[in-house]
């Protein structure tokens, strides 16, 4: 009786413990199709295009729309919190808890508008940086540290013009160049989870320098 009483709580024990073969993909933008196609979405479209490329579809839940893949033996959950961009954090904790996702195994695509565009930038953490989903993050999961890909989104716009240019959509030069940028980071965050952050950011920030 004893024995079976510790096998239970054992495997209770267990079931509660974080997978650490799972990671949790939060693409940031706002909900909306007036927001479709805009410089702030482009995390949006990576994990859009993560989707996309293993053939799974995204589903409405629970503060975001969710899509699941596996890939190599690691399990990618894909999030795209529907809460606007400014509780981003309340989505991304939600998530982490449900899905037995451990802080380290987060992975967040945000757009940046100090990197040219074709610059990726992957980190294991950071400041916020003035961007309203990170700041939310931050203070709904207990801190900046959790993995990042900036995606650079430029800032050619006129004093006064911030808001107008992040909420902007691509012009046809941007857009003929971000098929392959998308690739890259991509396929960073497919090296995120099977090679790891360190291997991927040497790779991946040194490409975007080179470039």
């Amino acid at each position: 009786m004893l024995n079976w009483l510790k096998k239970l709580i054992d495997y209770l024990q267990k079931k509660e413990e974080p997978d650490p073969m799972k990671y949790l993909i939060v693409g940031l933008g706002n909900m909306g199709s007036e927001y479709d196609n805009t410089r702030h979405n482009i995390g949006f479209d990576v994990v859009d295009a993560l989707a996309k490329e293993f053939k799974v579809n995204f589903k409405n839940d629970s503060l975001g729309d969710l899509a699941e893949f596996k890939h190599k033996g690691r399990t990618f959950v894909l999030l795209k919190p529907s809460t606007y961009m400014n509780l981003s954090g309340k989505a991304v904790r939600a998530w982490l808890t449900k899905k037995k996702i451990e802080k380290k195994n987060l992975l967040v695509i945000v757009d940046d508008m100090n990197l040219d565009l074709g610059v990726l930038r992957l980190r294991g953490k950071g400041s916020d940086g003035g961007h309203n989903g990170l700041k939310s993050i931050d203070q709904m999961t207990g801190g900046n540290n959790y993995a990042r890909i900036r995606f650079g989104i430029g800032n050619d716009f006129s004093k006064g013009r911030q808001v107008d240019f992040v909420l902007g959509n691509w012009n046809s030069e941007e857009q003929n160049m971000l098929p392959e940028i998308i690739k890259k980071a991509v396929d960073g965050v497919k090296k995120f989870g099977t090679i790891g952050l360190s291997h991927t950011m040497t790779e991946l920030n040194k490409k975007a320098k080179k470039e």
